[in-house]
């Protein structure tokens, strides 16, 4: 009688702290392996919310000709994508450490498909522009997911898991170049946005199935304080400040490479069809299946020297790149050695400051997809105004530049990382 009594009290004190309660739901989701289903379940649907940021990038020119916006200053749209991703990386994001993650991500990608439908229907350039906002606000989905997958993780597979999510992402962001390139030659480029609506609807059910109803991690929290508590983390956390930096670099120079590229292949010489320039997509998926064993890299211990060689390829790769006018086959391998730099990075860059803080992993996230999202917006708009005023050989040497500067980074606080990283996972 004495321990059933024990028992109700603990219940009780359970009840009564909600956050400790939520904690142990925590626990003992991870205690557990994730299904090989549900992970690339995880993957597909991060591919699918990220790839509704990157749609346009070659549609460009077409967009350009309909609304009639020139060309030094078409990047803008996806400048506007990647300001208010990277808005909806600090207000929603977190958010998956005090909601329910579950209702969470159902919500927005609800919400994204009303987004998608306004794009595929804009009469306007303002219309497109609201529309397009609302895209990158509401595709922050993406990392509500991975940060999700990494919590339902066992701590053990919790590196290879992020790899094949993130993995996910980065297919997503190449492969909606190819099948953007496709339909726009079948059916025009609105098509492409209202094919999405279709795919995420279809997996809004099939996440609505899957997806564990966890109770948050924190209730005590105000809003404005869980915001706040976002850039404390910044400040306290000298990892995630590292990896962070690092992410800025590395997606500058991914999208120095991707958001112009669509220009010099459509024009003459090359005079390539929206299809044909899609397929590049599909090359940059070797190197992005390629690096997804960084996560495992990680989980052994081998992060920091995984990101060194990544960094090294990321800078011979534009080498490659440049001879692009002389041999597509030299840009092929450009491509696949860039898309295996940059995904092997990010892979490492979230299996490392994942072994933080496990309750607030939605917070690390967003922190660090901050510095991801102003790298993006950054090598969008600068490659564009550098490819309009001085060619392809400038958006070369503008990415040899900032993958040159993430390697010295790299360099200059390998040490720190090693040692603050090693602490971390003793603690």
């Amino acid at each position: 009688m004495q321990e059933i009594k024990e028992k109700i009290a603990i219940d009780d004190d359970l009840e009564a702290n909600s956050s400790e309660s939520s904690m142990i739901t925590t626990d003992l989701v991870h205690s557990s392996s994730m299904s090989h289903y549900v992970t690339l379940l995880f993957a597909a649907a991060c591919g699918l919310s990220v790839a509704n940021v990157y749609f346009a990038q070659p549609l460009l020119d077409n967009i350009s000709s309909e609304f009639g916006i020139d060309y030094a200053i078409i990047g803008i749209i996806i400048t506007i994508t990647q300001i208010f991703y990277a808005i909806g990386l600090l207000l929603l994001v977190p958010l998956g450490d005090l909601l329910n993650q579950r209702r969470l991500i159902i919500g927005q990608m609800l919400l994204s498909v009303i987004s998608l439908v306004v794009v595929g229907t804009a009469s306007s350039s303002t219309v497109l522009f609201v529309g397009m906002g609302l895209v990158g606000l509401l595709a922050v989905v993406t990392q509500t997911l991975v940060a999700f997958a990494a919590t339902m993780a066992a701590p053990a597979e919790r590196g290879r898991v992020v790899g094949i999510v993130t993995s996910g992402v980065v297919i997503g962001i190449l492969l909606a170049r190819t099948i953007s390139g496709i339909l726009t030659d079948l059916a025009g480029w609105r098509s492409v946005y209202l094919f999405s609506t279709v795919l995420m609807l279809l997996m809004i059910f099939a996440l609505y199935r899957v997806l564990p109803n966890v109770e948050c991690k924190v209730k005590t929290l105000s809003y404005p304080q869980l915001l706040k508590s976002v850039f404390i983390l910044l400040v306290q956390e000298r990892l995630l400040r590292i990896r962070a930096i690092l992410a800025l670099l590395i997606f500058t120079a991914f999208s120095i490479l991707w958001t112009p590229l669509v220009l010099p292949l459509s024009a003459p010489p090359l005079s390539l069809s929206h299809t044909a320039i899609g397929a590049f997509g599909l090359v940059g998926v070797i190197g992005a299946l390629a690096a997804a064993r960084a996560g495992r890299l990680a989980d052994q211990g081998y992060g920091q020297r995984t990101t060194g060689v990544a960094l090294i390829l990321l800078l011979l790769s534009w080498l490659l790149i440049s001879y692009m006018q002389q041999s597509l086959f030299a840009l092929v391998i450009g491509i696949v050695l860039l898309d295996l730099a940059v995904q092997a990075v990010h892979v490492t860059n979230q299996s490392m400051i994942f072994t933080l803080r496990k309750e607030e992993r939605s917070r690390l996230t967003a922190g660090y997809m901050i510095f991801y999202s102003i790298g993006s917006a950054v090598g969008s708009i600068t490659s564009t105004h550098t490819y309009a005023h001085y060619g392809w050989s400038g958006v070369c040497l503008l990415g040899a530049f900032v993958s040159a500067l993430a390697l010295l980074f790299w360099t200059i606080t390998s040490r720190a990382t090693v040692a603050h990283h090693n602490k971390s996972c003793t603690l």
